[in-house]
């Protein structure tokens, strides 16, 4: 008989077990445990007729219905999970840890699998997710307008052993208008949710953990609210580095990508910038000055930072001076900067 695992201990397993989601691949495109493979046991137009006939006709017509579906597959089934699992130990789940994971679980332990399955199902893991952003931490934010080369010093932070949340690394975005480019496909909303739970939930909670200041969404993806709730009560520590430093970066950073990209990118912020300004970008574009496209659209991204500052009332920031941008070193400056504000 399969064990059944609540969602700790089933992720827990999962590190060195193979993890199946049972459910169709629509379901798992939209959000998935990080990790788990997808043996869908409907088609996503079974899971439909099959719904439509529950309605309809009641459980009983709609577990024949399925019978009849699956059955041709079983041994197919089988021949997959010997490939996914071949130690022949094998996690399964569905929605709700309902019949779908039950009737794999059956299938896969008469083919001689020793099974767990997660009780409640994904619907569970997800609750547990949000759960774990309820845990004590300290967060510390690292702030600073357009430019400052926020990222590369939380990357050199983690290469000398700290904490970082990197939810510009996760959602495969920037955060600006122009924070697509030159990067993947951004995740599903459920997907950039369960990678930032499996980070956050292998932290040591003892130790201090840095988060890029971020709004509440990240390109087309949205930070759980549990997560930006304490992020906008946490202290901040602000860069601030001259803007002749952060126009180099964001020449250095976007100058490779195509003009009429650019442009185009430069007209979806024009009611912010303004006719004369957004003109000014577009011939300088034309030009090559990405210097001055790149102060152009900074007067626009600094406003909105300072307002953003404005608003965070009962927060606490502490603002740090940098002469260059150079992110190890600033990476350093940083860390000795707020242990010094512990003491």
């Amino acid at each position: 008989m399969a064990t059944i695992l609540d969602p700790k201990e089933f992720l827990e397993m999962g590190k060195i077990v193979p993890m199946v989601d049972v459910r169709t691949a629509a379901e798992f495109e939209t959000g998935h445990i990080p990790g788990a493979q997808n043996l869908p046991i409907f088609t996503n137009e079974e899971r439909v007729v099959v719904g439509t006939k529950y309605k309809r006709a009641g459980k009983d017509s709609a577990v024949l219905l399925g019978l009849e579906l699956v059955g041709p597959k079983l041994a197919r089934f089988v021949k997959q999970a010997k490939k996914i699992a071949p130690e022949k130990k094998i996690l399964i789940h569905c929605w709700r840890g309902g019949m779908r994971s039950g009737s794999m679980a059956w299938l896969f332990e008469t083919a001689g699998f020793t099974v767990y399955l997660l009780k409640g199902g994904y619907k569970a893991y997800r609750a547990y997710n949000r759960e774990q952003f309820l845990r004590k931490a300290e967060i510390i934010v690292l702030g600073g307008m357009t430019g400052s080369g926020k990222t590369e010093v939380l990357h050199e932070m983690i290469k000398m052993g700290h904490q970082v949340l990197d939810l510009e690394g996760v959602a495969n975005h920037k955060g600006s208008v122009f924070g697509a480019l030159g990067q993947a496909d951004q995740p599903t909303n459920e997907n950039f949710e369960n990678e930032l739970a499996k980070i956050w939930s292998g932290f040591d909670f003892d130790k201090t953990i840095w988060i890029e200041d971020e709004s509440n969404s990240v390109g087309a993806v949205w930070v759980n609210e549990q997560l930006f709730l304490r992020m906008r009560k946490a202290d901040v520590v602000k860069m601030d580095i001259p803007k002749i430093e952060r126009i180099e970066r964001l020449v250095r950073e976007y100058a490779c990508f195509d003009i009429a990209d650019l442009k185009e990118l430069v007209l979806k912020i024009e009611k912010r910038l303004g006719g004369l300004n957004v003109k000014n970008a577009l011939e300088s574009l034309d030009k090559g000055d990405f210097h001055t496209v790149a102060d152009i659209t900074l007067t626009y991204y600094d406003k909105a930072y300072l307002h953003g500052q404005q608003k965070r009332k009962g927060q606490t920031i502490y603002s740090i001076a940098l002469e260059k941008d150079d992110p190890k070193e600033n990476a350093k400056a940083i860390l000795e900067f707020y242990s010094n504000l512990k003491k």
